[in-house]
């Protein structure tokens, strides 16, 4: 049986892609590798109550074929049609799906910057923290639900790093219990001044950066900008972050360090795209103006091989709102509609916006003097900055590839998703788009004989 379309991935811009093209008469399979419904903006505990926000698009998934637990590794060409491999659920078993057409929206993952101490336990991605709080009811630092723990339980949790998710992060740990003393933000929220037309254009971006900085001073939660966290302490685990002042370039000001104490620290540095799929059929990608890849797409969110739709934050990050215009675009040009003036002019104003933010919101050159020789820059590898810089002086690597074929960087269970962005910094380039035949572990037995290989 072939499908008219395959979605893969249940997030703001999949789950709208699938609702739409189904009310258009298409047959749709939405794929996912996680068991409910939403992505990770939207994730909520098993048996929990969908979140509102999500609720119109699931109710609109009458007559999708929803398979959840389905990770897609593989997609490839097969004649005219698409054959999508995946592994389902704990026991890792193969799955087929043949489709005439895929829409690609899989989302994006965390960027991490390392730090001297940050693979202390105790520090948790931003995302992860907020993840566990949604999904699993605890609080980072104390393991337990902050409806259980008394007060003084819950723990100090500062947030750090830099992106707009920091502020989300911050309001809803302090809105769950948690002591949250600092929002440690390296990036200078004046930068967002230089793009004043496009906040005009946006006023709900700006009431809802309001409403999250009324959260912060109710709660007692200072606002460091243009600081960052450039070390963790601790001995079983963090108990004290040192914040420091940055430059314009991010590179720590000398004489401006202060030390916090904590129980957790719940720091990223913004979202970059996942894109192996993607790119393991060949699709051509841009620069966004953070620094990061992203998917190239047209004004009907094809990307550069024909019968292949992308949406969401494989085209850059730029919210959920971004992603449902993108989704629905996407469908419409699927099943061979242009979409409406207003829905277009919607994707246009927002993708404006999100280039702003991730204008404002670049790492700068400098953050690389944080790191001493001894910090771990690949944690599963356990390579450090010093064995890194090595590669690039004395050995004479040029690029992340050849670095990590000197030093294993990037050889290990994540495949560079954590420490990619710092190794292609060390070596003094922009990280490249993640390309690799796998887009997760497969068990050899699938790949001796995929189903539908036949």
């Amino acid at each position: 049986m072939t499908t008219d379309l395959a979605v893969v991935g249940a997030g703001p811009a999949g789950l709208a892609a699938a609702a739409t093209a189904a009310g258009l008469g298409l047959d749709v399979t939405l794929l996912d590798a996680a068991e409910r419904p939403g992505g990770q903006i939207y994730r909520h505990p098993a048996g929990g109550p969908v979140p509102r926000a999500v609720r119109p698009l699931v109710r609109r998934l009458t007559g999708v074929r929803h398979l959840p637990g389905h990770h897609v590794w593989s997609v490839v060409p097969d004649g005219d049609t698409w054959l999508l491999h995946a592994v389902v659920g704990p026991d890792e078993a193969p799955a087929a799906v043949r489709a005439r057409a895929v829409l690609l929206a899989t989302g994006a993952y965390e960027r991490q910057l390392p730090f001297p101490g940050w693979t202390l336990p105790g520090v948790v991605g931003a995302g992860g923290a907020q993840a566990m709080l949604k999904s699993g009811g605890v609080l980072p630092g104390t393991g337990i639900s902050p409806a259980r723990a008394k007060p003084r339980a819950r723990g100090r949790i500062v947030v750090a790093g830099s992106g707009p998710l920091l502020l989300a992060v911050a309001t809803t740990l302090a809105a769950a219990g948690a002591r949250v003393p600092a929002l440690v933000e390296a990036a200078d929220y004046t930068a967002y001044a230089r793009h004043t037309a496009t906040l005009v254009r946006n006023p709900a971006k700006l009431a809802q950066g309001a409403l999250h900085g009324g959260a912060l001073l109710r709660h007692s939660t200072r606002l460091l900008t243009r600081h960052a966290v450039t070390a963790a302490h601790g001995t079983t685990r963090v108990e004290a972050v040192t914040v420091t002042r940055l430059d314009a370039d991010w590179r720590p000001v000398p004489g401006t360090q202060r030390r916090i104490p904590c129980d957790a620290l719940a720091v990223g540095h913004g979202l970059v795209p996942q894109l192996e799929l993607a790119t393991g059929l060949g699709c051509a990608t841009r620069r966004t103006p953070d620094g990061t890849p992203a998917l190239d797409v047209d004004t009907e969110q094809r990307t550069s091989v024909p019968g292949v739709w992308a949406a969401g934050e494989t085209c850059g990050i730029g919210g959920a709102e971004l992603a449902r215009a993108q989704g629905e675009i996407a469908a419409l040009s699927i099943a061979g509609h242009h979409p409406p003036g207003a829905l277009a002019r919607r994707r246009a104003r927002l993708s404006a916006f999100a280039d702003a933010m991730a204008a404002a919101h670049r790492p700068g050159p400098g953050w690389t003097d944080w790191l001493d020789g001894a910090t771990q820059v690949c944690r599963c590898e356990e390579v450090t900055a010093d064995r890194v810089r090595e590669a690039v002086t004395d050995l004479g690597a040029r690029d992340a590839r050849t670095v990590k074929l000197l030093t294993r960087a990037g050889m290990g269970w994540c495949q560079g998703r954590m420490c990619g962005p710092a190794v292609a910094r060390l070596a003094g380039e922009e990280q490249a788009p993640d390309r690799r035949p796998l887009s997760c572990p497969v068990p050899l037995s699938q790949l001796a004989q995929p189903p539908g290989a036949e």
